[in-house]
């Protein structure tokens, strides 16, 4: 897609983790949808999708160009979700796994029907030939209402202000990840992590990157029996000489189907390596791997030995660079 001078890529805003905000009505909040971030561009009748690191994975959603026919204006930028919703209508991200990182095409076409998906919008950063990213939130979603975008593979969730106790009580009975607060004065700040986003979860959740895996026993004998994975510390100061460290967060051997333990053991074979890619000490036995494959994983806590308490594998994430995986503050 050839974009207009003035359409520039915009990365996503981030969020950080975080409880109710105890200013409530400062904020609004939505539901946390669990799936892959996506930035969304239409123009000249052509739309273009991106991922949070930036990748283009139009081709990838074709379902999402229904989207075309809903959009009355000359030009646009969304931000927002792409989910697979399950039978009882909540997001599914191992359902999502399906359409990940696919490039046949007939492969995509087949598993659209099998496991379609729905692009949530929640955001729009630019509307015929002007930015709104300084324009505060709340006036960037009555902008977003106007537009009425709402179909069978899209739709506009709605939003509430002033106190999130309800909307957080209620994702949590339901079983959903969580909500997000945002505050209602806030700008867009492209590819920024900000206090004004707060990330609020049910279940303690986040990316981590594989640095190995220890061989299975028993019925897992000749596969993996768990994933080695780790994070990226934070430097204290920027430096241009030394690379951040590596830390080890701890094994994780549940959260896998057969097939996922197969497909994981082909792609860690050809990232094999002979040392350790973690600064710090890890268990005997560990067969190595180069830290580029980022997972999913949920856990209960964090130990006081700086590891995760019963962790288990939620999916593969295509969508962030190995090395923007920090430890998230709880």
């Amino acid at each position: 897609m050839k974009r207009g001078h003035n359409m520039d890529t915009i990365l996503p805003m981030l969020a950080k983790l975080g409880s109710l905000p105890q200013n409530a009505a400062d904020y609004a909040y939505e539901i946390k949808w669990d799936g892959l971030r996506a930035i969304l561009y239409y123009e000249n009748g052509q739309i273009e999708i991106r991922s949070r690191s930036n990748k283009i994975i139009t081709t990838q959603y074709p379902e999402l160009f229904s989207l075309r026919n809903a959009l009355n204006v000359k030009n646009i930028v969304l931000d927002g979700e792409i989910v697979c919703l399950s039978a009882n209508g909540h997001p599914s991200f191992s359902e999502l796994q399906h359409r990940m990182g696919l490039t046949c095409a007939k492969k995509i076409s087949d598993l659209m029907h099998s496991y379609p998906v729905t692009y949530i919008i929640f955001d729009v950063l630019y509307l015929n030939n002007k930015l709104l990213t300084n324009r505060p939130y709340l006036k960037r979603r009555e902008i977003l209402d106007k537009l009425n975008l709402s179909g069978d593979n899209f739709q506009t969730p709605a939003y509430t202000y002033g106190n999130g106790d309800d909307m957080l009580k209620a994702t949590r009975n339901l079983g959903l990840e969580g909500i997000m607060a945002k505050r209602l004065d806030s700008l867009y700040l492209p590819g920024k992590r900000s206090n004004d986003w707060l990330k609020i979860k049910n279940k303690l959740r986040q990316e981590f990157v594989i640095g190995g895996w220890l061989p299975g026993q028993n019925a897992r004998t000749g596969s993996i029996g768990s994933l080695l994975i780790g994070y990226y510390a934070l430097p204290q100061q920027k430096s241009a000489v030394k690379a951040p460290d590596f830390l080890y967060a701890g094994k994780v051997g549940t959260g896998f189907t057969t097939k996922t333990l197969k497909d994981l053991k082909t792609l860690l074979s050809a990232l094999h390596r002979d040392t350790t890619p973690f600064s710090n000490k890890t268990p005997k036995g560990a067969i190595f791997v180069k830290p580029t494959l980022v997972g999913e994983f949920e856990f209960t806590e964090w130990t006081p030995n700086n590891t995760l308490r019963h962790p288990s594998f939620k999916g593969l994430r295509s969508d962030k660079n190995a090395k923007d995986v920090i430890k998230e503050n709880q």
